[in-house]
Parts: C-alpha cells; sequence; structure tokens
C-alpha cells in the first residue's frame, strides 16, 4: 500500500506534520494539491452550483472546495494509471494514534481489496448497516449514511477507476458527493476507533472553511438540514 498526503506547499504551518505523515504512513508521499484559488488549475474544471444530481446541493461551490475535489482526482487517475491497488489518501492535517494506527492497518489488510473505499474518520458519528469485523476496539462497518469529510482513507484501483468517471463534472464537494452511493455505484465502508485525529485548528486553521454571516446562519442551516434529511432518506443497505 502506497500514501499520499494532500498538501499545499504554500501552507508552510502544516509543512511539518505533512512530512510526520510521510514517516509515519506506509510508503507515505506528499502530494501536490491543487490550488482552487488559482484558476489557471481549475480552469478546465467542468463545475456546476448543486444542480447536477438529485438531491440538489443547496450552496454554491468555493473554490477551495474545487480544489480538494480535483486533489482527489488526480489521486485517482494516478492510480488507475500506475495501477496502484490501494492507495491510503489523506489530508494534511491528520494525526493517527502510534498504538490504534497499525491495528487499523492489520484489519484492513484483512479487507480492503481494489474495489473498496474505506474511510477512517475523526468523527465516530456513522451507525452500521453491517458489521464486518470487530477487534481491539476497532469496528469496520458498512454505516447507513456515509460521513463526512476526507481527512483519511484507503481507497482501491477499481474504485477509484469508478469515482473518476463519475465525477467527470461536479457540482458539490468531494466528501458530499461521496455520500451519494446511488450515483457513483460505490458502497463507502468506515473503520471506527482509530484514534485518527484532526490538527488543523493547532497547525494554522482551516484551509477551506470560512465564516459565514450571522445574518444568513438560520437560513444556512435550515437548508442543511433539508439537504441532509433526503439523504439520510437513502441509506446504503447490507
Amino acid at each position: 500500500m502506497r500514501s499520499f498526503i494532500i498538501h499545499m506547499p504554500t501552507s508552510t504551518a502544516r509543512r511539518a506534520n505533512a512530512e510526520r505523515l510521510c514517516i509515519d504512513l506506509p510508503s507515505g508521499e506528499l502530494f501536490e494539491a491543487v490550488n482552487g484559488r488559482d484558476p489557471a488549475q481549475i480552469s478546465k474544471v467542468k463545475w456546476h452550483n448543486g444542480g447536477l444530481h438529485a438531491p440538489r446541493y443547496p450552496f454554491p461551490l468555493r473554490p477551495a472546495e474545487i480544489g480538494v475535489f480535483q486533489s482527489h482526482r488526480r489521486i485517482w487517475q494516478k492510480m488507475v494509471d500506475e495501477e496502484i491497488d490501494l492507495a491510503l489518501i489523506t489530508e494534511d492535517d491528520l494525526q493517527i494514534d502510534p498504538v490504534l494506527f497499525p491495528k487499523a492497518l492489520e484489519m484492513l489488510k484483512r479487507h480492503a481489496t481494489p474495489d473498496h473505499y474505506i474511510r477512517l474518520p475523526v468523527k465516530q458519528r456513522e451507525t452500521p448497516a453491517k458489521v464486518l469485523e470487530e477487534q481491539h476496539g476497532l469496528q469496520l462497518i458498512l454505516p447507513r449514511v456515509i460521513g463526512l469529510q476526507c481527512i483519511c482513507q484507503v481507497v482501491g484501483r477499481r474504485a477509484a477507476a469508478r469515482l473518476l468517471q463519475a465525477t467527470q463534472e461536479i457540482d458539490r464537494p468531494v466528501d458530499t458527493f461521496l455520500q451519494m452511493h446511488w450515483i457513483t455505484q460505490q458502497p463507502v465502508h468506515a473503520l471506527l476507533g482509530t484514534g485518527n485525529r484532526e490538527v488543523a485548528a493547532e497547525i494554522g486553521g482551516s484551509t477551506i472553511q470560512q465564516k459565514t454571516p450571522k445574518k444568513g446562519k438560520l437560513a444556512r442551516e435550515f437548508k442543511r438540514a433539508f439537504y441532509r434529511a433526503q439523504i439520510f432518506s437513502r441509506p446504503q443497505k447490507a
């Protein structure tokens, strides 16, 4: 298994953590992130504001979100081109647990194939439609509703090919799109209990999130709740 740590070279505050991940993860290497704020880097991306798929995504795509999506697509393409069967793809604000993570990798070796997409989330919110294995406090599941964030995941080559085919045009952030298994035709599993942490606040803050003006917060939360209800109505099934 190879590991790719998505990192923007200009994010100097995150550099040390990214380089630490290169040491801690199997065959780790930095992968230069696409800068969505640079028009030249996303000039060929076909994107829409939420209306390409149902349910409609209620918020406009931000440049940073386009950049993140394209960073993942470039790794998926690299996997297909170079016939990389399995890759661990992480963001540069991940921190792993030195005790639990090796156990997680052992469990992944028993289950992960080129057809799999397995999230190793920092938030333990998903509930199982099916449990594949439980051991050492770890639980590998097929979640009913796929969680958000793409801070850490194991992706198989054939899964990458399916996702490339489904994302020739985009209309929402990558983690939100991955929830739509009925569009991607890609089941998404989750490995819970890995001890993974997100340390963005400790190394310079988020590179994507932006503050919502107070005036628009209530309307945004209403739209978000309505959208989530539609996603929750289409669970993955064992």
